[in-house]
């Protein structure tokens, strides 16, 4: 059988394969962990959304259960996506992201956004279908920046309240409407720790389904201004030599990857992989 994860759309009126259940970025798991025999989770008394075929993953046809609270079961716990993502295992990762992306779209998506009827799911098509009005919602993507500020060995990492204690990272934000997101990164950086930065360079992007961001990730150059922190954002932001950093973010994450790139280049080092 084929092995790996490809997204595939699946009908979910054949019977069998595996499944999971979300609800808001965690997955229903047990023991053998967050995949179970479809026909059986179907036999159990939650409290379903709505169900879609996701593809096949390991060689196994692959659905979700999108759930409308966290129902218990005997034996059985929730387990946050981001728990996922530090426990290293890359494939299950980029599955699980996917389907809590889809399951967040399905869940946003149960009502018309223009006249609140009832949705219904388009056959062979992922898209969601208002009988009325004839609204059409599909998987949405937020764009979003996430960059490193240089100035020669020295680098800016600042720090969020919602961060582990003593981790630092770099800065990041949302594309607003009418702006490139060349533009986002040099006013998220001015907002958030008040300095200016040039020669904004995209070093690359990554899927983050927090929880429903693509991550476009660049290294910009210090221009001018002393760290002015935007107090509700950030809790502290400071320079950085290479060669005695603080702790960093996870190494699967982008962030990470935009440090570790230019560290690498810095001192001479092989450069590292983009994680998918």
């Amino acid at each position: 059988m084929r092995s790996g994860w490809v997204p595939q759309l699946l009908d979910c009126r054949q019977p069998g394969g595996l499944v999971l259940a979300h609800h808001r970025q965690h997955f229903l798991g047990d023991a053998h962990g967050l995949l179970f025999p479809r026909d059986w989770l179907k036999s159990q008394s939650l409290p379903v959304i709505a169900e879609h075929g996701l593809g096949h993953f390991r060689g196994e046809p692959l659905y979700l259960l999108e759930l409308d609270d966290k129902a218990e079961l005997p034996g059985c716990s929730w387990q946050g996506l981001r728990q996922v993502m530090l426990e290293g295992d890359a494939e299950l990762f980029q599955m699980l992201g996917y389907a809590a992306q889809i399951g967040t779209w399905a869940s946003d998506n149960r009502f018309c956004g223009g006249c609140a009827t009832a949705m219904q799911s388009v056959a062979g098509e992922r898209a969601m279908h208002c009988p009325r009005c004839n609204l059409r919602q599909y998987p949405r993507l937020s764009p979003s920046m996430i960059v490193l500020v240089t100035r020669g060995d020295e680098v800016l990492l600042a720090r969020s309240p919602r961060f582990v204690t003593g981790v630092y990272s770099t800065l990041a934000g949302f594309v607003e409407p009418g702006e490139s997101v060349e533009q986002c990164v040099a006013r998220e950086v001015r907002e958030e720790v008040g300095v200016e930065v040039c020669d904004i360079e995209y070093q690359g992007s990554q899927n983050w389904p927090f929880p429903h961001s693509l991550m476009l990730g660049f290294h910009a150059r210090y221009a001018g201004g002393e760290i002015v922190r935007q107090e509700e954002e950030i809790e502290d932001a400071q320079w950085f030599s290479v060669h005695e950093l603080p702790p960093l973010p996870a190494s699967r994450s982008i962030a990470r990857y935009l440090i570790d790139l230019y560290v690498a280049r810095r001192l001479g080092r092989a450069e590292p992989v983009l994680p998918d």
